[in-house]
């Protein structure tokens, strides 16, 4: 049986993986994000090691970035101008080419979890849909007319600028770039710097959960009016906060006032708006839905 090698590469820790779905997912390893070096030499090594073992036909990774996802690009495969210390412009396809000598595909890591509920978990049928991650950073991805999203680069629903009552909430943002942009008031730093503890540790009903549903209520109905997606799943750390996921859709459906004419919005928006299927594994998944697709050009 072949095997497919996926990575999760995410700016805090990799998963790496091999297998070929949600239930053939084997030899799992968790590294913390230290160095390019070393990081991609762990990686490296653990599909070496897998090489030898079996038939590991191609690598897929989900990376974050900023990325270059286009392979007509000479910088195809690069993290680009992260903020993330030490790996702007790192070659992470190239360094797996040169040590594998085998395909890699590569994407955005939430274009790539995005892939992943495409095929096995929430956006089966599905070919229009967005993935949104609330956790470390925020990021978007998804699919159009079944292919993910790209265009210039990649979408970067992240930073879209939203109102902020400065009356309501003083706090000015986190992010480096844009200060009060989405990620820089509903992103886990933020929620740090803003109450000055990690939401793991706020309770249940503390005024946080209904700003942090607020922000990324008015996020959602941005991409509902621009890209009219058919669901919206979003996961990440900040949602395993149970109570954020029904506020959010009463927030989304008094936002858009029943502008918008459809019975998932007016009547079932738990069929819209939904948590990820394949739950903390949509990202090492998709990886691999990333190396089926590459190795079958």
């Amino acid at each position: 049986m072949a095997d497919w090698g996926g990575i999760e590469a995410g700016g805090t820790k990799f998963v790496c993986a091999v297998g070929s779905g949600p239930d053939d997912l084997r030899d799992e390893v968790r590294f913390p994000t230290t160095s390019r070096t070393e990081t991609l030499g762990r990686a490296v090594d653990y599909f070496r090691r897998r090489l030898k073992a079996g038939s590991l036909r191609a690598v897929g990774v989900s990376c974050f970035g900023p990325v270059d996802p286009d392979p007509a690009s000479p910088t195809f495969g690069y993290i680009t101008a992260t903020p993330k210390p030490g790996w702007s412009n790192t070659d992470v396809v190239g360094a797996l080419q040169r040590e594998l000598g085998l395909p890699v595909g590569f994407d955005t890591d939430v274009n790539g979890a995005a892939l992943g509920e495409h095929r096995w978990g929430a956006a089966q049928d599905l070919d229009t849909f967005v993935y949104l991650t609330i956790g470390t950073g925020i990021g978007g991805g998804g699919m159009v007319n079944g292919r993910l999203m790209h265009g210039l680069v990649h979408p970067e629903m992240g930073h879209m600028r939203l109102p902020r009552d400065p009356h309501a909430d003083p706090f000015l943002g986190s992010c480096p770039f844009h200060a009060d942009c989405l990620e820089g008031l509903a992103s886990g730093p933020a929620i740090q710097r803003r109450w000055g503890a990690s939401g793991r540790d706020l309770p249940d009903g503390h005024p946080a959960w209904d700003l942090e549903a607020h922000y990324l209520a008015l996020a959602l109905v941005n991409i509902t009016v621009m890209l009219s997606p058919k669901r919206i799943i979003i996961g990440g750390g900040v949602m395993e906060r149970q109570e954020l996921l029904p506020k959010i859709r009463t927030r989304v459906q008094k936002l858009l006032g029943g502008y918008v004419r459809h019975p998932a919005l007016l009547e079932h928006p738990e069929t819209y708006i939904v948590p990820p299927a394949l739950g903390n594994r949509a990202g090492v998944l998709g990886a691999i839905a990333l190396a089926q697709t590459v190795s079958q050009t």
